[in-house]
């Protein structure tokens, strides 16, 4: 069946993706999980590094404040001063006095005169503030080194500054970054940066640099951390060798339980209750033709299937996936209510057969009985000579509980007949162990039927078996006129195949009879 096929198709599909996917999402999300490993470490390194930074501005502004005790003192008196506070005091590369923007003395410079934006080789920033803070590329005696100047500014013209060597920094950086390959940077009041480490902007494969930035809360002071792709990718592969093992058990469920959903939303089970509910089943009715009454005794109702689409599912595929999944008793009565229902608008004969295929499965059910008597009650108003056809496809097992339950049913006026007598492996022992009416042959030995005078050896001795059983027969397949005299000719009465009639739905029955159900079956004489 194509459609069942494409939907099983698709299932493998769904349950390599159920497989894939969860593989997939955890490669994604390691991924995720290691930049956000990454990006807590970055944020680790720099508010370790702002607070390294913090401490080093609160001693510059502490020496400054310690300074103002020598305002308005001249040079002369506080040189000494200077040059011992700033050998004691770490970081400090030199502090000194200002006047007017000159250096008036300084730890390093004595009393050497000199402009503050000279010492910082760049010129003095315009702040608006009495005191400021500017990170420096170097300073007039160490242009090569970054340091950080530090102003206070008092009332008068008089100011105080210290210089924080950029190295002590520098040195703290590398002993954060080093072990990871970060690039920190430090900027005080966007002056120029200090950093260590070598900036790496392209990216690796998926992983692009991962910069951080922070800022001071305290001072006008920011920080930058980034991290190389090569830290992404180590921390990418650690996350992702504690998830793989467990990403692939998780695999392997969801694929298990994707696939016991998906075997159970496209079995046949559940294909053919979702037709049920959603109307696709018709039954269609091939007429029985009576040779001694010459005309239309009755009819084998057959259950059809039109998928949505369009397409038909063989009735052999669908019945036969019914009776190996357990549903062939409820797609039955399901055939009984469709029948139920189309019999309304005929106009028959009383005691026109109806034919009904039933199944061991709903043979052996303990609704049974009640089932056919329900159905029976529906369509008593017909007067039909109900006949139930038992089916070879799969073996009545209680043989003595079936026959009373048919036994039960012929005393109400029911009939009973093999179909496709000679096909199965339970012909002869159904007509042992059940009280028949009638025998339908096989088509098969039907189409042996080469002449009227030929022999077909089967064929004639399950004829002549009917016979001294006192069983009707009925020929099935009957498709020549050739076929029907060979029949008629051996006492068949009754015959079904194209030669009479195709399956016909409701619609087209009820047209049929009318026509053609009185009219004596017209064939070949010449035969």
């Amino acid at each position: 069946m194509p459609i069942l096929q494409r939907k099983r198709d698709y299932a493998r599909l769904i349950i390599i993706v159920s497989g894939v996917l969860p593989l997939i999402l955890g490669i994604f999300f390691t991924a995720l999980d290691a930049r956000h490993t990454v990006h807590q470490q970055q944020v680790s390194a720099a508010n370790t590094l702002l607070s390294q930074a913090e401490k080093m501005s609160d001693s510059a502004w502490d020496m400054i404040s310690s300074l103002r005790q020598f305002q308005n003192q001249p040079c002369s008196q506080i040189e000494n001063t200077l040059q011992r506070l700033g050998t004691l005091n770490a970081y400090f590369r030199a502090i000194g006095k200002l006047e007017k923007d000159q250096i008036a003395c300084s730890s390093a410079y004595g009393l050497n005169s000199g402009s503050l934006s000279q010492m910082m080789m760049r010129d003095v920033p315009v702040t608006g503030k009495a005191w400021w803070s500017l990170s420096i590329a170097g300073t007039y005696a160490v242009p090569y080194r970054p340091a950080v100047v530090f102003v206070r500014e008092l009332p008068g013209g008089e100011g105080f500054w210290a210089v924080i060597d950029g190295q002590y920094l520098i040195d703290f950086m590398q002993a954060i970054g080093s072990a990871r390959g970060y690039h920190l940077s430090m900027q005080f009041s966007g002056g120029a940066p200090i950093a260590y480490g070598a900036a790496q902007t392209t990216a690796q494969g998926w992983f692009e640099p991962l910069v951080y930035q922070a800022t001071s809360r305290r001072y006008p002071l920011s920080v930058t951390v980034v991290a190389p792709p090569s830290e992404l990718i180590t921390a990418w592969r650690q996350v992702l060798f504690i998830f793989l093992p467990m990403a692939a058990i998780f695999s392997i469920l969801l694929m298990i339980l994707t696939s016991n959903w998906l075997r159970r939303r496209i079995s046949w089970r559940d294909e053919i209750r979702r037709a049920i509910a959603g109307g696709q089943f018709r039954a269609h009715y091939q007429p029985v033709y009576d040779d001694r009454l010459q005309r239309c005794s009755g009819v084998e109702a057959l259950l059809r299937w039109t998928m949505p689409d369009g397409i038909g599912v063989r009735p052999d595929i669908f019945i036969g996936a019914a009776e190996a999944e357990g549903m062939i008793v409820p797609l039955t009565r399901h055939l009984l209510d469709l029948i139920a229902e189309d019999v309304q608008g005929w106009q028959v004969p009383a005691h026109f057969h109806l034919a009904i295929n039933v199944a061991a499965d709903h043979l052996q059910h303990p609704e049974f009985i009640s089932d056919m008597l329900h159905f029976a009650e529906r369509v008593k108003e017909k007067q039909f000579v109900i006949t139930l056809e038992l089916t070879e496809r799969s073996l009545i097992k209680d043989g003595e509980g079936v026959a009373r339950k048919l036994e039960q049913l012929r005393q109400i006026g029911m009939k009973v007949a093999i179909d496709d007598f000679g096909t199965g492996n339970c012909s002869l022992s159904y007509l042992q162990t059940f009280a028949l009416d009638y025998l339908k042959i096989d088509r098969g030995f039907i189409n042996a039927i080469e002449s009227l005078d030929g022999e077909t050896p089967v064929l004639d001795a399950i004829i002549n078996l009917s016979h001294k059983l006192q069983l009707e027969v009925l020929g099935e397949g009957v498709e020549t006129a050739l076929q029907f005299r060979y029949l008629q000719q051996r006492g068949v009465v009754f015959i079904q195949g194209y030669y009479y009639a195709r399956p016909m739905d409701n619609v087209a029955l009820i047209a049929w009879l009318e026509q053609h159900g009185q009219r004596p079956l017209q064939h070949d004489d010449s035969l």
